[in-house]
C-alpha cells in the first residue's frame, strides 16, 4: 500500500510536466513557425526583395532624368521603398493563418493569445531587416550616398520594428474583412505617417553628419511609437482578432 506520502510524488511530478512552458519559448515556437512556413514557400520574402529592389531603380532612373540633385531625396526614397514593401508581407502575415482555419487552432491553444501578436510582429520585423539588408547598399550605390553606415542601419531597425507592430496590429484587424489587401493600407499608412517623418529625419541627420542634438528628438519619437503600438497590440490582439 502506498503511503500518502509517496502518493502526492507521482502527482507533483505530473503537475510539474503540464506546466505550460515560459512565454519566452512560446513565442520562439511562434516565431519559428512562420520562418519555417516562409522559408519553405517564399512568397513573402521574395515579394518584399522584389518590389524593393524593383522600386529602388525606377525612383534611381527617374530622379535622374528630371531631378539635378537627388542625392538629399535618399533618406525619403529609402522610407518609401522600405514601407511600401513591409506592406505586402503585412498583408501576407495573416492571409496564410485563414487557410484551414489556423487562426481559430491558434487561438484555441493553451498559452496567452498576445503571444501570437508578438510572434507575428517578429516575424514582420525580421522580414523588414532582410529587405533593408539589401535595400541600403543597393540604395548607397545608385543614389551615391552614404547610406550604410550604423546610424541608418539603427534608424532603420527601431523604424522596422516600429512599422512591424503597428503593421501587424492593423492586419490582425483586418484578417476577418473580405477586402483586407485594401484595408490594411487605408488604415495603416495615416497611422505610420508619424513614423515616416521621424524615420526620414534621423536617417538624414545620419546621413548628414549633423549633431544628434538636431535630430536626436525624431530618434526618441521613433522609440515611442514602438512603446506605444507594441503595447496596444500586446493588449488589444485578442480582442481583434475574436471580435
Amino acid at each position: 500500500m502506498i503511503s500518502p506520502r509517496n502518493s502526492s510524488l507521482p502527482c507533483c511530478t505530473t503537475m510539474q510536466t503540464l506546466e505550460s512552458p515560459s512565454w519566452a519559448r512560446q513565442v520562439w515556437a511562434l516565431l519559428w513557425k512562420d520562418l519555417v512556413l516562409e522559408f519553405r514557400t517564399r512568397e513573402s520574402i521574395t515579394a518584399m526583395v522584389a518590389f524593393a529592389v524593383m522600386a529602388m531603380v525606377m525612383f534611381n532612373f527617374a530622379l535622374r532624368l528630371r531631378v539635378d540633385a537627388f542625392r538629399p531625396l535618399a533618406p525619403g526614397i529609402l522610407w518609401v521603398t522600405l514601407v511600401f514593401a513591409g506592406t505586402l508581407g503585412l498583408s501576407r502575415s495573416f492571409s496564410n493563418e485563414q487557410v484551414n482555419q489556423c487562426l481559430d487552432g491558434l487561438l484555441l491553444a493553451p498559452y496567452d493569445h498576445s503571444l501570437v501578436f508578438i510572434g507575428k510582429a517578429l516575424v514582420n520585423f525580421a522580414f523588414m531587416l532582410l529587405t533593408a539588408a539589401l535595400v541600403i547598399p543597393l540604395g548607397a550605390i545608385l543614389l551615391d550616398e552614404r547610406l550604410a553606415q550604423p546610424g541608418v542601419w539603427l534608424v532603420t531597425a527601431l523604424g522596422a520594428m516600429g512599422y512591424a507592430g503597428a503593421g501587424t496590429l492593423i492586419a490582425a484587424m483586418a484578417a476577418n474583412t473580405r477586402a483586407r489587401e485594401v484595408f490594411l493600407p487605408i488604415l495603416l499608412f495615416p497611422l505610420a505617417l508619424p513614423l515616416l517623418v521621424a524615420a526620414v529625419i534621423a536617417t538624414a541627420g545620419f546621413v548628414d553628419r549633423a549633431p544628434l542634438s538636431e535630430f536626436g528628438a525624431w530618434v526618441g519619437m521613433i522609440v515611442a511609437f514602438i512603446v506605444l503600438f507594441w503595447a496596444a497590440g500586446t493588449l488589444l490582439f485578442e480582442y481583434l482578432v475574436e471580435s
